[in-house]
Parts: structure tokens; C-alpha cells; sequence
């Protein structure tokens, strides 16, 4: 009984707009005091002792700095001059510039680590470019909130960070590496659409007459945004630091290159930057805080156990249960945030897992996969959103444009599903 009021108590709470971090907690918080787990009120101990430790992990001193480094390169006008090197060496036509805007933001993945970050800054710069060259601009908010969700899959990756700390068998170094080769599958399934729909429709008519950037100045200026990975991965490969000491690098760097090199960003401008970071660190940080009183009610009164037990004897096999998990994260994904996904469900999907015994690094790259997905399918797609407020048109005059792109990403989740190798092979090659 309480086992079931926990889950009421939490989807009502939802439903009357409370944040997912109070609900969390106070559904949680509820659970543990009614199930008497301890002594009446001294088991609400539970809460404030699982508040904390829901924070004092060591990986999550990465979130708000890769957080800010989000911020810092959005500023920095590093996005700008990708673009002008991508175009520079694809050319100008039918297609182009949607191949461009994906390329760049797969590209910025490896920067920042928050999908509706590099939406914004993809975003700012594209949209007005596809919308000189004759693109629609539900279809240019389309293929940037769709390319942006790569971001959450090519490390650095907020969504990485959060798993591992809630799974103890996977690794940040590992799911770094596991996400990195569906990450590029997935933009490159994106750019087959994109590229087709385009010319499909007559799309950019004027692209060609826009004027094709000088290679070598493009690349001159674009080399401080290109070398940002090869400093952050490639540090982390060679040992040189942590993935939490990456961000702070990778920070450093940042402001680096904006005030220094490209002189994008002020000193006066640094206390707005660092409150904008501060404030949505918290936000997360909150949630997973909060989310640790849920996860202890989960695992402390079984909840997870008897509902481990009916999938598996359900009759459905182990790649029918797959299936159901998938069509089930697609649709919470188009409803909840990726990190709250992770947060609600996790404690009762790991037990699944184990019971397929199917590799915890595996597993949470599907995971993440869906929850890229998710990030832009409508109603409710936080990329599509930021993207679609950009280019100041209504998220429902995108779903004829978005649709594809969605079958396209999920075609790249299905070869992960059946191949688990490529996410596992880099993981392998690298020793992690």
C-alpha cells in the first residue's frame, strides 16, 4: 500500500505543476515515514541523511562546471566560426546548411555537455543564416533541436555524469567512451533526413547565392573552438586529469579564448555568466539531491523486486522486455527532462538490467539514446522548445519536419540495440 502511495503521491503532486524535485522528495519523504521503517519519527531521519547523500558523490563536482563551460563558449562566438569553417569546406547548396548546423552542433558535444545549451547556441547562429537562404524556420528549429540532442551522447555529457553516480558498475571515463561512436551515429542518421527533406521540398533556393567563406581565414579563426576536445578528451585519455578536473580546464580554457583571442567576453560580463551557470547547476543539483530520498524509499521498502519479477515473468523474452522499456522511455522522454528520467526510473530499470544481466555501460547508453530522443519530440521537447523560441514559430508547426528525424534516430538506436559493440568497443580499446 505504500509502495503504491508513493508513486500516487509523486503523480499527483506532478500533475498539480509542483517541481519534479519536490515531488520526488516529498513522495519519498512520505513513503518513509508512513512504512515505519524505523521508530514513527525518527525514520524521517532517512531524508536529510539521503538529501546528502544524494550530493556527496565526487563525479557530479563536473556537472556545474561543464555547465558553465556551456555558458562560456555560447558567448564566446566560437559557434560562429565553426559554422564559417563548415561551410567553407562543404560548399554552398540544396541541404547544405541544415549538414552544416548538425555538424556544428554534433561538434560543440564535445564542449558542453547540455543539449538545450548547444540548442541556444547552434541555434542563435543558424537560424538566421537558413532563414536568408530560404529555409522555413520550423524546419530550421527542427533539425537544431534534433542535432542538439547528439550533445548528451558525445562526452563531455551531463546525462553521463548523472548515471554513473546512480550506478556504481559504470564509470564516467567508460560511458564517455561508449557514448562517443552512437553519438556520431545518430548525427549522421540525422543528416540523411535533413538533406532529404531539403531538397524534397525546394528548400534554401537561395543558399547558393550566398557567399562561400575563404577556407584558410575560416579555419585560422575556427582553430581555437577545434582544438577545445582534443584538450578536454584527449587530456582525459593521456591522464593528464579526471573527467572533474577536465571541466574545470575546460572552463579555463573557455574564458581563455573569449577574452583573450576572440575578446567576446567582457569582464563585466563574467558575474552574469557565472550567476546563469550557478542558478541551473542548483536546479539539477536539487533534483538529483531530492530524487535520493525517492531512490532510498524505492530500494528500502522493495519496490523495485516484485515489479523486476513481473517483467521477467512475463513471457515476453529478454528482447521483448527491451522493446517495452524503449517504447516506454520514448514516451515519458517526450514529458520529463533526461536527468529526471534518470532520476525517477533508474532505481527500478537497473534491477531489470541486472536481471538480463546486460552490460550497465550498454544499458545506459540506450538509456541515454532515449533520452535524446525524447529531447526533440513533441509536446514537450526542452531542444525543440529553445530552438523554436529562436526561430519564433509554435513547437506543433514542426512535427511535419520533425517526424523524420525521429525515425531516423531511432533506426540509429535500433543498430546499438543489436550491435551492443558500438558503445562497448571504444570502452574496450581504451582499457576503461
Amino acid at each position: 500500500m505504500v509502495a503504491w502511495l508513493l508513486f500516487i503521491v509523486f503523480a499527483l503532486l506532478m500533475l498539480a505543476g509542483v517541481p519534479i524535485g519536490v515531488a520526488l522528495g516529498f513522495g519519498g519523504a512520505l513513503a518513509i515515514f508512513l512504512s515505519n521503517l524505523d521508530t514513527q519519527w525518527f525514520g524521517l531521519i532517512a531524508a536529510p541523511q539521503n538529501f546528502y547523500a544524494g550530493l556527496a558523490k565526487y563525479p557530479l563536482l563536473a556537472l556545474p562546471m561543464f555547465v558553465l563551460v556551456g555558458s562560456i563558449f555560447d558567448r564566446s562566438g566560437v559557434a560562429q566560426r565553426l559554422v564559417n569553417f563548415a561551410v567553407a569546406m562543404v560548399g554552398r547548396g540544396a541541404g547544405m546548411l541544415p549538414l552544416v548546423a548538425i555538424g556544428v552542433a554534433m561538434f560543440l558535444g564535445g564542449i558542453s555537455g547540455s543539449g538545450p545549451a548547444n540548442a541556444a547556441a547552434v541555434g542563435a547562429v543558424m537560424i538566421g543564416a537558413m532563414a536568408r537562404a530560404g529555409y522555413p524556420p520550423a524546419y530550421s528549429a527542427s533539425v537544431i533541436g534534433a542535432a542538439a540532442a547528439t550533445d548528451i551522447l558525445i562526452p563531455p555529457s551531463i546525462a553521463f555524469i548523472v548515471y554513473s553516480v546512480m550506478v556504481p558498475g559504470a564509470s564516467v571515463p567508460a560511458l564517455f567512451a561508449a557514448g562517443m561512436l552512437p553519438g556520431v551515429l545518430a548525427g549522421l542518421a540525422l543528416i540523411v533526413p535533413a538533406v532529404w527533406l531539403a531538397r524534397r521540398h525546394g528548400l534554401g533556393t537561395h543558399e547558393a547565392d550566398l557567399p562561400r567563406p575563404p577556407f584558410w581565414k575560416s579555419l585560422r579563426d575556427a582553430s581555437w573552438g577545434l582544438f577545445a576536445p582534443v584538450l578536454i578528451l584527449g587530456g582525459m585519455r593521456a591522464g593528464w586529469f579526471t573527467p572533474t578536473e577536465a571541466a574545470v580546464v575546460a572552463v579555463a580554457y573557455g574564458l581563455f579564448v573569449g577574452m583573450v583571442v576572440y575578446r567576446t567576453i567582457r569582464a563585466r560580463e563574467l558575474p552574469r555568466i557565472f550567476a546563469e551557470a550557478a542558478e541551473l547547476s542548483a536546479v539539477i543539483l536539487l533534483i538529483v539531491a531530492l530524487a535520493g530520498i525517492f531512490a532510498y524509499a524505492v530500494n528500502t521498502l522493495s519496490i523495485a523486486d516484485p515489479i523486476t519479477r513481473a517483467i521477467t515473468q512475463s513471457g515476453l523474452g529478454e528482447w521483448g522486455v527491451l522493446a517495452l522499456l524503449i517504447a516506454f522511455l520514448l514516451i515519458v522522454g517526450m514529458f520529463l527532462d533526461g536527468v529526471s528520467i534518470f532520476l525517477i526510473f533508474i532505481p527500478l530499470l537497473i534491477p531489470i538490467a541486472n536481471a538480463y544481466r546486460w552490460d550497465l555501460v550498454w544499458f545506459g547508453v540506450i538509456l541515454t539514446l532515449m533520452v535524446a530522443v525524447g529531447q526533440f519530440t513533441p509536446p514537450l521537447a526542452v531542444n525543440l522548445m529553445v530552438s523554436c523560441r529562436i526561430a519564433g514559430v509554435r513547437i506543433e508547426e514542426t512535427v511535419r519536419w520533425v517526424l523524420p528525424l525521429v525515425v531516423s534516430f531511432m533506426l540509429a538506436l535500433v543498430l546499438v540495440v543489436i550491435f551492443p559493440q558500438l558503445a562497448l568497443w571504444l570502452p574496450g580499446v581504451l582499457g576503461y
